[in-house]
């Protein structure tokens, strides 16, 4: 599979985003690091573990996530060398929420994890209804998917609030930034929108610019039964693991591994079903069928990242972006720097994690560099 560093987008409302280059922090990915691999001078620690935790929601539901962790404040020093922008300058490493795709997990930014946590505060969330969050019948619309993952934020310490942050003269709380890949960047958006300020950055992994109804023209349910997973590869664990290997066996290792065990339960027979109970499986689809693009991005007022991956529905997906960011251009607001991956598919964490974390430290990094200015609009 071949493995580029990105197609710089621009246009109107679109600046470029270069990765492998200067245009990035220098921890992520220097030019010609090959995907998979960790680059020069990066941490990337194959044996780290997070922590998992609850934070409980009204009604009881509780919202599990998974803690990186990253620099601890008291050894700021310690991390005095590391980029400008994600342990400094001050006392607080930037933070960083990840929130993963329908159906999927946290474990699934693993990879991507990995690769932030030597250099920020890392947290990945297990949307309500997947993984090991509670599965209530209810709350899947945007207002409440949004404070779960904001509860998330706040349980995990993401917000970096000082001690005495009441005080006259005290700090404000340091804005983190929100990544979601697929269904977890429109959560991404809505709770970016949600924060206002208090969001450093937001990046839409292949997801999040789209309004599915009307570019798919199928119901939710019609869409559901299209992307159904076939018979065969839930027959048992070792036919689903297979198949989650052949998508990119170059990729394919004990972080992978664990995300793919993590989507399914085995049955008493010995097949397997999606871990995610059908109620919350169809709240998820319909809340996408909710999602205005049109109405939400441009209301977001920290800057927009953006990676696309192939597009297979004859431009639209790409268009879609384009449409979206010509009009956050005509409220004033920042262009949004993407990058077009045309020979990877929709899972750029895992087909290129450095180059995500990448762009996910780019924008974590309040402070450019020399040299490096936030780029104007094509």
């Amino acid at each position: 599979m071949e493995r580029p560093h990105g197609l710089p987008l621009t246009g109107p409302g679109l600046a470029a985003l270069e990765l492998g280059t200067d245009a990035v922090p220098a921890w992520t990915v220097p030019a010609g690091a090959a995907a998979g691999m960790a680059p020069e001078g990066a941490t990337v620690d194959p044996a780290a573990e997070p922590t998992g935790y609850l934070v409980a929601m009204d009604g009881g539901v509780r919202i599990h996530f998974l803690d990186w962790r990253g620099p601890s404040p008291r050894n700021a020093a310690a991390d005095a060398g590391v980029a400008p922008g994600l342990a400094g300058p001050g006392p607080n490493p930037s933070g960083i929420l990840l929130i993963h795709g329908l159906a999927r997990t946290a474990w699934s930014w693993a990879p991507v994890a990995r690769r932030l946590r030597a250099n920020a505060h890392v947290v990945a969330m297990d949307l309500r209804g997947h993984g090991l969050s509670d599965a209530p019948t209810d709350g899947y619309d945007p207002e409440q998917l949004a404070e779960d993952a904001i509860a998330v934020a706040e349980g995990a310490g993401l917000f970096s609030v000082a001690d005495d942050a009441g005080a006259p003269g005290a700090p404000r709380p340091q804005p983190f930034v929100v990544a979601g890949h697929g269904y977890g960047a429109v959560v991404a958006a809505w709770a970016a929108n949600a924060l206002g300020d208090r969001c450093a950055g937001l990046v839409l992994v292949d997801g999040g610019w789209t309004d599915l109804a009307a570019e798919t023209q199928m119901t939710p349910d019609e869409w559901l039964a299209a992307i159904a997973e076939p018979p065969e590869v839930l027959r048992s664990m070792a036919a689903w693991l297979a198949d989650r290997e052949a998508f990119d066996p170059a990729t394919w290792g004990a972080d992978e591994e664990r995300a793919a065990r993590s989507e399914v339960v085995e049955t008493a027979a010995g097949r397997v079903k999606l871990a995610i109970h059908r109620h919350a499986l169809a709240a998820s689809v319909g809340a996408l069928w909710t999602f205005d693009p049109a109405a939400v991005l441009p209301a977001v007022e920290a800057e927009i990242i953006a990676l696309v991956a192939r597009d297979n529905d004859e431009g639209r997906h790409l268009g879609a972006l384009r449409e979206v960011a010509a009009m956050r251009a005509a409220t004033g607001r920042s262009p949004v720097r993407a990058v077009s991956f045309p020979g990877l598919g929709h899972d750029l964490p895992r087909h290129v994690p450095d180059l995500v974390a990448a762009a996910i430290g780019a924008a974590a990094d309040p402070f450019p560099r020399a040299g490096c200015p936030r780029p104007a609009s094509g």
